[in-house]
Protein backbone atom coordinates (compact mmCIF):
# COMPACT_ATOMS: atom_id res chain seq x y z
CA UNK A 1 0.00 0.00 0.00
CA UNK A 2 1.56 3.31 -0.75
CA UNK A 3 1.94 5.79 2.10
CA UNK A 4 1.15 9.33 2.30
CA UNK A 5 4.26 11.41 0.93
CA UNK A 6 5.20 14.20 2.46
CA UNK A 7 6.29 17.73 1.81
CA UNK A 8 10.16 17.75 1.43
CA UNK A 9 10.50 21.15 3.31
CA UNK A 10 11.98 20.54 6.37
CA UNK A 11 9.69 21.27 9.35
CA UNK A 12 6.79 20.57 7.04
CA UNK A 13 4.58 17.76 7.61
CA UNK A 14 2.15 18.47 5.16
CA UNK A 15 0.88 15.95 2.54
CA UNK A 16 2.51 16.33 -0.56
CA UNK A 17 0.34 17.58 -3.94
CA UNK A 18 2.53 18.24 -6.20
CA UNK A 19 6.39 17.76 -7.55
CA UNK A 20 9.40 20.01 -7.91
CA UNK A 21 12.11 19.71 -10.65
CA UNK A 22 14.73 21.56 -11.98
CA UNK A 23 15.96 21.85 -15.68
CA UNK A 24 19.59 23.33 -15.01
CA UNK A 25 20.31 23.69 -18.38
CA UNK A 26 17.65 26.07 -18.67
CA UNK A 27 17.28 27.49 -15.36
CA UNK A 28 13.96 26.16 -14.79
CA UNK A 29 11.98 25.24 -12.05
CA UNK A 30 9.14 22.98 -12.53
CA UNK A 31 6.02 22.39 -10.51
CA UNK A 32 3.60 19.93 -11.63
CA UNK A 33 0.78 17.55 -10.29
CA UNK A 34 2.34 14.86 -8.09
CA UNK A 35 4.90 12.03 -9.89
CA UNK A 36 3.52 9.01 -9.65
CA UNK A 37 6.81 7.88 -7.91
CA UNK A 38 9.05 9.40 -5.91
CA UNK A 39 12.24 9.92 -7.96
CA UNK A 40 15.61 10.54 -6.64
CA UNK A 41 16.28 14.44 -7.81
CA UNK A 42 12.61 16.07 -7.46
CA UNK A 43 10.39 17.22 -4.42
CA UNK A 44 7.78 16.81 -3.69
CA UNK A 45 5.71 19.91 -2.10
CA UNK A 46 2.83 20.94 -0.63
CA UNK A 47 -0.34 23.02 -1.80
CA UNK A 48 1.30 25.94 0.53
CA UNK A 49 4.86 25.52 -0.28
CA UNK A 50 4.23 24.96 -4.64
CA UNK A 51 2.21 27.37 -4.70
CA UNK A 52 4.81 30.13 -3.42
CA UNK A 53 7.77 28.72 -4.78
CA UNK A 54 10.51 31.16 -5.93
CA UNK A 55 13.57 31.12 -8.12
CA UNK A 56 17.39 33.07 -8.07
CA UNK A 57 17.04 35.56 -10.61
CA UNK A 58 17.50 35.24 -13.74
CA UNK A 59 15.39 31.64 -13.32
CA UNK A 60 11.83 30.97 -14.68
CA UNK A 61 8.91 28.75 -12.71
CA UNK A 62 6.61 27.10 -14.52
CA UNK A 63 3.55 25.76 -12.56
CA UNK A 64 0.69 23.69 -13.60
CA UNK A 65 -2.29 25.80 -14.32
CA UNK A 66 -4.83 23.56 -12.21
CA UNK A 67 -5.54 23.01 -8.65
CA UNK A 68 -3.04 20.91 -6.83
CA UNK A 69 -5.17 17.84 -5.19
CA UNK A 70 -4.17 14.63 -2.92
CA UNK A 71 -3.88 12.25 -5.26
CA UNK A 72 -6.96 9.70 -4.94
CA UNK A 73 -6.16 5.81 -3.67
CA UNK A 74 -6.24 3.15 -6.28
CA UNK A 75 -7.35 -0.05 -7.18
CA UNK A 76 -3.99 -1.36 -6.59
CA UNK A 77 -3.77 0.08 -3.30
CA UNK A 78 -6.85 -1.05 -1.37
CA UNK A 79 -6.54 -4.61 -2.91
CA UNK A 80 -3.17 -4.85 -1.06
CA UNK A 81 -4.75 -3.14 1.99
CA UNK A 82 -7.50 -5.45 1.87
CA UNK A 83 -5.06 -8.74 1.29
CA UNK A 84 -2.74 -7.52 4.32
CA UNK A 85 -5.64 -7.65 6.59
CA UNK A 86 -6.69 -10.88 5.35
CA UNK A 87 -3.39 -12.62 5.94
CA UNK A 88 -3.39 -11.11 9.54
CA UNK A 89 -6.55 -12.03 10.20
CA UNK A 90 -6.40 -15.68 8.70
CA UNK A 91 -6.30 -18.33 12.14
CA UNK A 92 -4.65 -20.90 10.26
CA UNK A 93 -1.83 -18.94 9.40
CA UNK A 94 1.58 -20.72 11.11
CA UNK A 95 3.06 -19.32 14.63
CA UNK A 96 7.07 -20.46 15.39
CA UNK A 97 6.54 -21.29 18.82
CA UNK A 98 8.93 -19.44 20.88
CA UNK A 99 12.50 -21.17 21.51
CA UNK A 100 12.19 -21.62 25.64
CA UNK A 101 15.64 -20.68 26.73
CA UNK A 102 16.06 -17.73 24.83
CA UNK A 103 12.75 -16.60 26.21
CA UNK A 104 10.35 -15.11 23.59
CA UNK A 105 9.71 -11.56 21.76
CA UNK A 106 6.41 -9.85 22.14
CA UNK A 107 6.75 -6.76 19.59
CA UNK A 108 9.97 -4.64 20.39
CA UNK A 109 10.00 -6.48 24.22
CA UNK A 110 11.33 -9.58 25.14
CA UNK A 111 10.82 -11.81 28.32
CA UNK A 112 13.78 -13.85 29.71
CA UNK A 113 13.53 -16.43 32.04
CA UNK A 114 14.23 -15.51 35.77
CA UNK A 115 17.30 -17.94 36.08
CA UNK A 116 17.02 -17.07 40.10
CA UNK A 117 13.65 -18.87 40.56
CA UNK A 118 14.81 -22.10 37.92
Amino acid sequence: MRSVRRCSRTGCLNPAVATLTYAYAESTAVVGPLATYSEPHSYDLCEEHALRLTVPRGWEVVRHDGEFALPEPTVDDLTALAEAVREAGRVDRPIEPPDPGMGFRRGHLRVLPDPVND
